[in-house]
C-alpha cells in the first residue's frame, strides 16, 4: 500500500469519527425516542447515503484512489460502518444474488448482537 493511501484513510478517519462524536452526541442530547439512540441511527443513516451518492459518483467519474479511500473508507468508515454493511448489501441484490444478499443481512446482524452478548458476558 502507498503511504498516500493510508494517510488519507488516516486523515479521512479523525474526520469521520469526530463527526460522528458531535452529529450522535447533538441528536441524543436534544431528541429522544422510545430510548433509542437516534443519533446512530442518523449517522448509519446520513452514511449509507452518503457512501451510495460516492459509489455512484465514482462510478461516472475517474478520481484517485487516495480521495476514494480518504472519502469511502476514512470518513464514512469511521462515521459508521453500517454505511458499507448497506452497500455491500445493495450489490447484492442489485446483482440478482437475493439469496446472499439476505444471508449477508443475518450474519452480519444476527452476528455483531451476539459478539456484543458475549463480549459482554466475559466481564459479568
Amino acid at each position: 500500500m502507498k503511504i498516500e493511501t493510508i494517510l488519507a484513510v488516516g486523515f479521512g478517519g479523525f474526520i469521520g469519527a469526530i463527526s460522528r462524536f458531535y452529529l450522535s452526541g447533538s441528536i441524543n442530547n436534544n431528541f429522544q425516542l422510545y430510548s433509542i439512540s437516534l443519533g446512530t441511527l442518523f449517522v448509519n443513516i446520513l452514511g449509507s447515503f452518503l457512501i451510495g451518492v460516492l459509489f455512484g459518483y465514482i462510478q461516472s467519474y475517474q478520481i484517485p484512489i487516495y480521495i476514494k479511500t480518504f472519502l469511502i473508507t476514512g470518513i464514512l468508515g469511521a462515521l459508521t460502518t453500517f454505511s458499507t454493511f448497506a452497500y455491500e448489501t445493495f450489490t447484492l441484490l442489485e446483482s440478482g444474488e437475493i439469496e446472499k444478499a439476505f444471508l449477508n443481512i443475518i450474519l452480519n446482524i444476527l452476528g455483531t448482537l451476539l459478539m456484543v452478548y458475549f463480549g459482554m458476558k466475559i466481564f459479568s
